[in-house]
């Protein structure tokens, strides 16, 4: 290795800008490594609507980065890309295989969907309420002039053919907010570009005037740090340009027929009974802080064949909700169509303004009303809750269940209501904490009915009564056992007809396979979607069928990393000074033995959680079964490189009673770690010395902290997309609900960036240039000013093109890379670090980097120092 490639590998300071360059490009990590990260992912799956056939959708892994370079406009909270008039940066599928699913539970053969050209990117994949069609966009990219070609598919699920269903070249598919949906089994509703729009608005050279913003009413509206919001005339005028369309109902047969007015539709939803159209839009005045989904919204009810009915709201502006958690728009939000019934309306009205800080009674009131109402009928009061509305599981005229919870208390509460049943009063069914994972009793099984919506699945047993089923996640002491609960829903009473292995598998309920347009299903007859995993196999989907529970595998998933097959892998439980029990996952490379190859060094992976008891905090919300695969952004990849990993140690901060969580952040913080240091070396697992500690977003503020708080833990740190100055965020973050006015302290202490002077071990900092989270980039930017001014090692990398996560495959390598840099040069063997830093020093005499020489000295000095 050159003298150029040596100071790339151990540069921990500034140099000059003509020695600089010897780091420019992105590098690759080592090939065991490269070889994980580059294994494609498992194909998707979607189930038709009668149960009978089920479609793999097939992924590719990682984008290349020039996908991400790629123009795009960033409007009001969203990224578009103007040569498709989609969503920039979207995800795609690449090939579309279907089988028939048969009576005893086996696959048919499968049938690849065809028609379309090699290289397509398929998206917005859905079946047609009947599952006898399946619906979907193609785009291609012209190599010539870089526009993007993005049409509607039709495919028929027997043959597989697919065919273009709008076929003029003057229909253009506008895919910014929902794109089409089916409306009955042969027509489909879609939003597409007006034929009237022009060329998009030029930025004009000259301002229309300044930018200005007012508050001379002196209204309190307090807004969590945001970005990409709309800045001025000009970008108004895009975001008009890109998101308005016009709605058009296209036939099987390529008939097209427009319905409404042009305008900027956010939601389309039929009615049940395909006779209604309820149309979302957003309209004028805009904002400038805050996005899309809080500018002015219209509701409206349309007829199929294009009659306006009624408008159902008008909702004004809402740039004022208050930034305590449970706060809500005021009017009507969440409108939906009652899936269980033809075409009625149900929605949700706060009581408190929306405000969560105001002690009312009731808070929330759920409402309904048919679509087409008699003269003067007025909403039927559903439910008066007193905690904030959250969801409603339909079932039919006679039971609902309706949840709802509130955030400060945890409390949550889920009630049986008989919505067409007046003289039923409604019934409390679960009453719990909703952070206490042990009582959890589970969601109920959901069918899908012939209009395609979905609704709670009736079971019909041998007993009388309403049952219902439950899958739950089954958190217990001794591990996560799923389970399948089958519940009186008039009595309560549960009885437990499944469970997952609690010895070597962790299976899970996915979905109902059984079929009925009653969506009434005979237990003895009962068929679900599940999947069955290991420690060292590789979840696979399977059909399993009662009355005999027998099970049919229908996937055979490959090991994605069998060169980690043999990993080692452990839930363990510890404690910390407090009494507060904490689990975390520990990872050992494959062979590995303690007690004859003594202490590894060791990657410590953690993201903080917030609860308001202890008892929750212990409680244990992993299996020991589960596979553990591997992804580009996990720290598993260091197993590989001979690491021990310690993955998502709980680190709980506690606020009980009327305490604030965080006024005791960094002590719980601290003791947290201290107890899962000392668990692994106590273990004889970790040498004490070579403890590195790293975590994405909250998690790289986490790290930030244990560097300069318990400086004694750790050797080094790998902080990603953080933010480390919390007066940037004023109105809040995470789950801290007061201001920096009301908590200065708490404010000041959380912030890494004031105790920069406090940090003594090296910190490799990441982020994305493009984060629009409030974990921007200037945060990192900052947060390295301050490291460097007061000596301490470290090193800043800036993605380009990146956001808050990282997709470019350039950049996910070149992550890796500088993460197994940074922990060879500071957690690995201190003897193996040493012999690179000599090495580097007698080998810098060449003329180019004979001024380099002092500079490796004074480096090669610091890292023996931090590694001794």
């Amino acid at each position: 290795m050159n003298v150029i490639s040596k100071h790339n590998y151990i540069q921990t300071s500034d140099l000059s800008m003509r020695h600089q360059s010897a780091e420019l490009g992105y590098r690759r990590p080592p090939k065991q490594i490269e070889e994980i990260v580059d294994v494609p992912p498992n194909p998707s799956y979607i189930i038709s609507p009668r149960r009978d056939r089920i479609m793999f959708l097939k992924r590719r892994a990682m984008p290349p980065l020039s996908d991400l370079a790629k123009p795009e406009n960033v409007l009001s909270g969203i990224r578009i890309d103007p040569g498709s008039n989609m969503r920039s940066r979207m995800s795609f599928y690449t090939g579309i295989t279907v089988h028939m699913l048969m009576d005893n539970g086996t696959l048919g053969p499968a049938k690849e969907v065809h028609g379309y050209a090699d290289g397509a990117k398929i998206n917005f994949v859905t079946w047609s309420p009947d599952g006898q069609h399946m619906a979907f966009t193609v785009r291609y990219e012209d190599k010539v002039d870089s526009s993007v070609n993005l049409s509607l598919w039709v495919a028929n699920a027997e043959s597989g053919e697919a065919r273009p269903l709008c076929i003029s070249e003057n229909i253009r598919l506008n895919a910014i907010f929902e794109l089409f949906v089916w409306v009955n089994d042969s027509t489909v509703l879609v939003c597409t570009i007006p034929s009237s729009r022009g060329n998009p608005p030029k930025k004009p050279l000259v301002p229309f005037g300044p930018r200005i913003r007012s508050n001379e009413h002196k209204n309190v509206v307090q807004m969590r740090a945001t970005k990409e919001m709309l800045k001025d005339l000009h970008e108004e005028q895009l975001f008009d340009y890109y998101a308005t369309s016009q709605l058009i109902l296209v036939s099987m047969d390529g008939q097209v027929k427009p319905i409404a007015p042009p305008a900027i539709y956010t939601a389309l939803d039929p009615s049940p009974n395909e006779k209604y159209l309820m149309l979302t839009s957003v309209h004028r005045p805009y904002s400038s802080i805050v996005s899309y989904e809080r500018f002015p919204k219209k509701v409206e009810l349309w007829t199929v064949d294009g009659t306006f009915i009624r408008e159902v709201c008008d909702l004004p502006l809402a740039e004022d909700i208050p930034i305590t958690s449970g706060s809500v728009r005021k009017g009507k939000r969440l409108i939906r169509w009652r899936p269980d019934m033809p075409s009625t309306l149900y929605w949700v009205e706060a009581q408190d303004g929306g405000d969560a800080n105001v002690n009312v009674s009731p808070r929330d009131i759920v409402y309904m009303e048919r679509a087409d109402p008699l003269n003067d009928e007025k909403p039927q009061v559903l439910l008066e809750l007193d905690l904030r509305y959250r969801r409603t599981s339909w079932c039919n005229g006679s039971h609902a269940l309706v949840y709802e919870h509130w955030y400060k208390t945890r409390r949550t509460r889920t009630w049986v209501i008989s919505p067409d049943c007046k003289d039923v009063s409604p019934q409390v069914l679960f009453e719990r904490s909703s952070e206490d994972a042990y009582s959890n009793p589970g969601s109920p099984i959901m069918c899908r009915t012939p209009a395609g919506t979905f609704v709670i699945a009736k079971i019909k047993t041998k007993y009388e009564g309403t049952y219902i089923l439950l899958k739950g996640q089954g958190a217990t002491p001794k591990g996560s056992i799923p389970f399948l609960d089958l519940l009186n829903i008039n009595t309560g009473v549960k009885e437990r007809i499944w469970e997952s292995s609690k010895e070597k598998y962790y299976e899970s309920v996915l979905a109902l396979m059984s079929y009925n347009p009653k969506c009434e299903i005979q237990l003895n007859q009962l068929k679900l979607l599940v999947s069955k995993e290991s420690r060292r196999e590789p979840a696979q989907y399977y059909i399993k069928i009662w009355p005999d529970k027998n099970q049919v595998q229908i996937t055979n998933y490959s090991h994605p990393h069998p060169q980690l097959a043999l990993l080692q892998k452990e839930v363990i439980r510890y404690q910390r000074k407090d009494g507060v029990k904490l689990t975390a996952t520990l990872y050992l490379p494959p062979g590995y033995n303690p007690s004859e190859d003594g202490p590894l060094p060791c990657l410590i992976w953690s993201y903080p959680g917030e609860f308001k008891s202890r008892e929750a905090a212990g409680q244990v919300r992993r299996s020991p079964n589960k596979f553990a695969r591997i992804s580009s952004n996990f720290p598993l990849l260091w197993l590989a490189r001979g690491f021990a990993v310690l993955a998502d140690p709980t680190i709980p901060i506690i606020g009980e009673g009327d305490q604030e969580a965080n006024d005791r952040y960094i002590e719980q913080l601290v003791a947290s770690a201290e107890a899962a240091v000392n668990e692994i070396v106590r273990r004889g697992v970790a040498h004490p010395n070579r403890i590195a500690v790293g975590g994405h977003s909250y998690g790289a503020f986490m790290t930030a902290n244990l560097l300069a708080h318990a400086p004694h833990l750790f050797c080094c740190g790998i902080a990603r997309s953080g933010a480390y100055n919390r007066t940037l965020t004023p109105f809040g973050f995470q789950k801290e609900v007061r201001t920096l006015w009301e908590a200065t302290d708490t404010y000041i202490k959380m912030s890494p960036v004031m105790s920069a002077n406090k940090i003594e071990k090296p910190i490799l900092l990441i982020h994305g240039e493009d984060d629009s989270k409030v974990t921007t980039a200037m945060q990192s930017s900052q947060f390295y000013d301050a490291l460097k001014g007061n000596g301490v090692p470290c090193r800043l990398v800036i993605l380009p093109f990146e956001r808050h996560h990282y997709a470019a495959r350039e950049s996910v390598m070149h992550v890796i890379w500088e993460t197994d840099r940074w922990l060879e040069m500071f957690c690995a063997s201190s003897s193996r670090n040493i012999q690179v830093m000599e090495s580097t020093v007698d080998t810098a005499r060449s003329p180019a980097c004979e001024a380099l020489a002092v500079s490796f000295t004074k480096i090669y000095s610091l890292v023996r120092l931090s590694v001794s």
